[in-house]
């Protein structure tokens, strides 16, 4: 059998080890040290908008430490978008509060601003109070409607945490995804751009926030000659080993992107006219996505296949795909969720499909992948 044809692998740059010897060499190998401190900084650099940025063991836990700067509690509401992975919601479960789950638009396929002002008005008549933070995804890299999104949570006075996990490298309007929330998240999974193995970020508009959260992803330590802890803690911080991978990949951020892109034009160009298959694409060219995962839409009528079709031909020959996010408000464990629902993420994710997209895939293997689709 020939090769597999993964969706998302790590793409090593070269210089990785050269940061994870040198934490070897001096002793580094615990979660503090030199490799963390300039990952951070490259990240800030990389960035801009005078962000802070703390590397942390993952994404979902810097969503977690985001929800306590931002007081929120058992008993609080959380509005979040449904169309995304797990791991956004999961941390409103954490800090006890509960998630009003926002179906999506279908330009971006994120939340949709108009259904968010909608939800956080009927909180409050039925609730008497506002949510206490809204929690927006880049979905496969795509941009939310930052400017609509951000002008309804001003207007409510809620802060916004924004999931951009899979958004590094991403802009809206030349700014960079991660940096338009009161706080950011980004992640370095295996399968994302960059990757530390394992391991997130928190991006941060102060300083006092950074220096908050570094506290709390280092137990709550208090000021103190003997070890004292007045707050719950959490043990979140990345390891030196694991920010030396992140150095290296820095290095290579920018042609991990530009790869990307390549693939998403590669199946655009053959696939547009293709009857019943569509590719999503930015709506306009303010929005410059990283093509993190290039991503389609079947209409079985049309191509004469459904996306599940597809996706078995796919397996067939030894190909990986996987079917769109299923949206948090259709998942078991948040059955009891309120949720603002206008059918958009469930169509979605009843036609819609995942390609093979790592930067590591060559030209012949993203051909591979078309001729199964229009075979």
């Amino acid at each position: 059998m020939k090769s597999r044809i993964y969706l998302s692998l790590a793409h090593m740059g070269g210089s990785e080890q050269i940061f994870i010897q040198e934490a070897f060499d001096t002793n580094w190998v615990v979660p503090l040290g030199p490799n963390v401190c300039a990952f951070e900084t490259s990240l800030m650099d990389y960035l801009g908008e005078g962000r802070h940025v703390v590397a942390l063991s993952s994404g979902t836990a810097a969503i977690h430490l985001s929800l306590i700067q931002l007081g929120v509690q058992a008993g609080d509401e959380v509005i979040c978008q449904s169309f995304t992975f797990a791991a956004s919601a999961n941390p409103i479960a954490y800090v006890g509060a509960k998630p009003v789950f926002v179906d999506s638009e279908a330009d971006t396929w994120n939340m949709d601003p108009t259904l968010l002002e909608e939800a956080i008005q009927d909180r409050l008549r039925k609730t008497g109070k506002l949510p206490k933070a809204i929690i927006v995804v880049h979905l496969y890299g795509m941009p939310a409607k930052m400017e609509e999104i951000g002008k309804v949570a001003e207007k409510y006075e809620i802060p916004i945490v924004e999931d951009a996990a899979e958004a590094l490298g991403s802009t809206l309007n030349g700014q960079k995804c991660g940096t338009f929330g009161e706080f950011g998240i980004l992640s370095f999974n295996g399968n994302k751009i960059i990757t530390t193995s394992g391991g997130g970020a928190l991006v941060c508009k102060t300083e006092e926030q950074a220096k908050r959260t570094m506290f709390f992803a280092t137990q709550a330590r208090d000021k103190a000659v003997h070890y004292q802890h007045s707050h719950i803690g959490y043990n979140y911080r990345m390891s030196n080993i694991c920010a030396g991978i992140g150095r290296g990949q820095m290095f290579v951020l920018d042609q991990r992107v530009a790869r990307r892109r390549e693939i998403h034009q590669l199946y655009l160009n053959q696939l547009q006219v293709m009857p019943g298959i569509t590719v999503m694409q930015s709506p306009d060219t303010k929005y410059n996505s990283n093509n993190w995962l290039t991503c389609i839409l079947v209409d079985k009528e049309l191509a004469g296949k459904s996306r599940e079709d597809i996706r078995l031909d796919m397996e067939a020959h030894n190909i990986e795909t996987r079917p769109l996010w299923k949206p948090m408000h259709l998942q078991p464990v948040f059955a009891d969720a309120t949720a603002y629902i206008n059918g958009t993420s469930e169509h979605l994710f009843d036609i819609g499909l995942c390609l093979p997209s790592g930067s590591i895939l060559t030209d012949n293997d993203i051909q591979q992948v078309i001729e199964v689709i229009c075979g």
